[in-house]
């Protein structure tokens, strides 16, 4: 077994201080915190199962940052990990079974690995992951086993930042290094994950959010071949721009959003068939706008408007890794406002139809552009993610930062907003990295 050392060691090692500079940035007071923070888990995992753990691993959360609902129709993103994430203080067993405790559960997850079948009665739930996974695992060849595991998370659901992605690849990458060696590939541990997820957690999720969070870093990706996606890391440092990014969660009401989010693909689908295609990256834009009268009785406006988002967000993407690679931040913020355009005007996910008196994004969206006036550099917003309710994010001059905080807070809350910082590097184990 590969670099067993005492968690406790680790976390006193003298070069852990520059390792969580990279997962977390150089303010001391915030890896002051982490090092309390994985010393907590370190604890919490004592108190639990009785014994020291010996390895410690990380996934972060993260953000979309560009494409806005084009994966799902074989189309490019760009995503970026981000300084929230799931720790975890592990020791494997020989009992081969799976125990995980987790910060905020009452009850232990528990996998018994010589029964990896789906259990209907686990959907929806950690256990049906771990199961998924090791399953998994086992179908492609690869050594799974027991092992003991405390985790903690500080990913907030509901917040568009892939919490339950970062737990799969948390999951993933600790059988990888416990009994694989490390030397599967993070783009495999990202299929995993969706595996399990599609097949065990009963949601039929895409694969940019796990795969984002094992690369790390800026990414775009590529999903035309949609079982064997091209992801690029991105060379950019956003956290030298004197900005900060924002992800502002409006609240509103998550239930019954299912129509919403299924209506998108559907409609950008049946666009894509009435022009022969399957998927929107088969078509053009010209043929596209020459056929919209045609159009228009066979699918509604809708469909062919989110087409045309679908076709220009895509663009969009390559034209973000662009500014990013040349260095011009104005342009790429140019492009984040042009998208957050887009996704309010033809995309049309900022608020359900079913409940139109609630559009928390769309205010907070405009009271962002309108905040944004003050400033005399560039600044941009945009829907965060699935959209219909929940957050978005926004690029601020540090300078205007304060201000716009309390505003936000005032009307949204205290716990409203998160500062997030872009993490350079995806899912970890620390041991091996000292």
């Amino acid at each position: 077994m590969q670099n067993r050392i005492n968690a406790i060691k680790l976390l006193n090692a003298p070069k852990i201080k520059e390792l969580l500079y990279k997962l977390y940035g150089k303010d001391n007071r915030v890896i002051q915190k982490q090092i309390r923070r994985y010393g907590k888990i370190i604890k919490q995992y004592q108190n639990y199962f009785f014994s020291t753990p010996v390895h410690l691993f990380s996934a972060p959360g993260r953000t979309e940052i560009g494409g806005n609902h084009t994966d799902h129709n074989a189309g490019r993103v760009l995503a970026a990990t981000i300084n929230l994430d799931s720790i975890a203080a592990v020791t494997e067993t020989r009992n081969n079974t799976v125990t995980i405790n987790s910060e905020g559960y009452t009850d232990p997850f528990k996998v018994v690995l010589d029964d990896l079948e789906p259990k209907k009665e686990e959907e929806g739930t950690t256990t049906a992951l771990i199961r998924g996974i090791a399953a998994r695992f086992k179908e492609l060849g690869y050594n799974i086993g027991g092992f003991n595991a405390c985790i903690s998370s500080n990913v907030m659901v509901g917040s568009g930042l892939s919490s339950s992605a970062s737990i799969e690849v948390l999951i993933g990458t600790i059988i990888n290094h416990l009994y694989n060696e490390g030397k599967i590939s993070k783009k495999e541990i990202a299929l995993i994950g969706q595996y399990a997820e599609n097949n065990y957690f009963n949601k039929p999720c895409g694969l940019m959010d796990q795969l984002t969070i094992a690369v790390g870093g800026i990414v775009s990706i590529d999903f035309r071949d949609s079982k064997n996606p091209i992801v690029t890391k991105v060379d950019f440092d956003i956290n030298a721009q004197d900005y900060s990014l924002i992800v502002v969660d409006t609240g509103g009401n998550h239930a019954d959003l299912t129509e919403d989010y299924a209506s998108i693909p559907g409609e950008m689908k049946s666009v894509a068939r009435e022009l022969g295609g399957e998927v929107c990256r088969d078509i053009t834009h010209k043929d596209l706008i020459e056929k919209v009268r045609q159009l228009r009785p066979k699918v509604g406006d809708r469909a062919i408007l989110r087409a045309l988002h679908f076709l220009e967000d895509n663009q969009r993407v390559l034209d973000q890794v662009e500014a990013l690679e040349k260095g011009n931040f104005d342009t790429f913020l140019d492009l984040v406002n042009e998208s957050g355009s887009s996704s309010c005007k033809w995309l049309q996910n900022c608020f359900t139809i079913k409940n139109p008196s609630e559009q928390g994004i769309n205010l907070a969206l405009a009271l962002a552009e309108n905040y944004l006036k003050n400033s005399e550099r560039k600044g941009a917003c945009r829907v965060h993610g699935g959209g219909f309710a929940g957050t978005i994010q926004v690029f601020i001059p540090d300078e205007i930062l304060d201000g716009y905080l309390k505003m936000i807070k005032d009307i949204f809350g205290e716990k409203s907003v998160e500062i997030l910082s872009i993490r350079p590097v995806g899912s970890i184990h620390l041991n091996a990295e000292l």
